[in-house]
């Protein structure tokens, strides 16, 4: 049962053209204790009062000149489809005009004259479900708004995740982690660019950072090798897509899904001349293609234990050269029109090794 207060502080408006039968309600409710009560004679401000108050409960006549009840009940549902109780005090008590009014949105009807005793009891009922109602709707505000705030979390709590275990493949050549963060976002920007789905876009920055996860097999005497690599070694190191491949696959995940898919042709290369499978073209999965513009051009521009970084403008020469050979040509030109939002991205995670 709700606390009397509550009913009482309830925000009540009257709406009847003659000032007699105005003045003769707000004395009940007076005298009941209502401590929110507003009334108008002229239907036309209904409307704005309404809208000003935020009623909880309207005593409408429906009888009223320029504007009668019907189209006050029009009104109040153009601005709130969820218009509060209302209850019709009116003289006309016939079938029509009651259907009419419930079929506008009226919750209940009174004929006049009205007995005290029984209109109290209505408005007290109406007002009663009307706060219980607006306590639900907070109530699940709050409670949308937790879980909104949860599945953030969650959402933030899994790219970490999925950040650290690139990291982790990473660690040994990449200590900061943050070629894995600048290259997933490049994939991101990349793939909205190219036409995909925001929602397939947000999936391959979390997935992309796992690209190179099966590195963490690869012995340091080869991946850390400075120069050229023999063809034993090259064997070696290209053996980390399979790797990758075997860690991120069997899952019902469409997130560990797409890593795998990266992992196994992200360094697969547009004329065919990649590995590990020698595809070309578009039998690449768009993602591998993507992120093999991203990862080669932050890959490039990234000061490493065996290399020192490229410049930005060498590393655009080299993706224009590549055109049609490594990448695929529409993919670099997207990329170097997008290539503000990129530079912006390198240079937010330059500050941060720098600080």
């Amino acid at each position: 049962m709700l606390e009397d207060k509550n009913i009482k502080e309830a925000k009540i408006l009257i709406v009847d053209d003659q000032p007699a039968n105005v003045t003769l309600i707000e004395k009940m409710l007076d005298i009941e204790g209502y401590l929110n009560v507003i009334a108008t004679t002229d239907p036309t401000q209904v409307k704005s009062i309404y809208l000003e108050q935020n009623s909880d409960l309207i005593l409408l006549d429906l009888n009223m000149p320029v504007m009668d009840g019907y189209q006050v009940l029009e009104g109040i549902r153009e601005v709130d489809p969820d218009y509060p109780p209302i209850i019709v005090l009116t003289a006309q008590s016939d079938r029509e005009s009651r259907i009419k009014a419930l079929d506008l949105g009226a919750r209940d009807f009174l004929a006049k004259p009205f007995d005290r005793v029984e209109l109290m009891t209505r408005i007290r009922n109406m007002l009663e479900v009307r706060i219980m109602t607006k306590a639900m709707k907070n109530q699940n505000k709050i409670l949308d708004g937790m879980v909104k705030e949860r599945t953030k979390e969650l959402k933030d709590t899994r790219l970490e995740v999925i950040r650290r275990l690139g990291r982790a493949a990473e660690y040994r050549d990449d200590m900061t982690g943050f070629h894995i963060i600048r290259m997933s976002r490049y994939s991101q920007l990349l793939a909205l660019a190219a036409g995909m789905q925001e929602e397939d876009a947000e999936l391959l920055l979390n997935a992309s950072p796992m690209h190179d996860i099966g590195k963490i097999g690869i012995p340091d005497s080869v991946l850390m090798k400075p120069g050229k690599f023999e063809p034993e070694e090259w064997k070696i190191m290209q053996s980390h897509v399979d790797i990758g491949v075997e860690i991120l696959s069997g899952s019902d995940s469409v997130l560990m899904n797409m890593a795998a898919e990266v992992a196994q042709n992200h360094h697969e290369k547009w004329d065919g001349s990649g590995y590990p499978r020698a595809l070309a073209g578009e039998n690449i999965p768009l993602t591998g293609r993507i992120v093999a513009v991203a990862d080669v051009f932050d890959a490039l521009t990234s000061e490493r234990p065996y290399k020192k970084a490229w410049s930005i403008e060498d590393t655009i020469e080299y993706l224009k050269e590549q055109s049609g050979k490594h990448f695929q040509p529409r993919l670099v030109e997207l990329f170097i029109g997008i290539f503000p939002k990129i530079l912006k991205v390198r240079n937010e995670y330059l500050k941060k090794v720098k600080n």
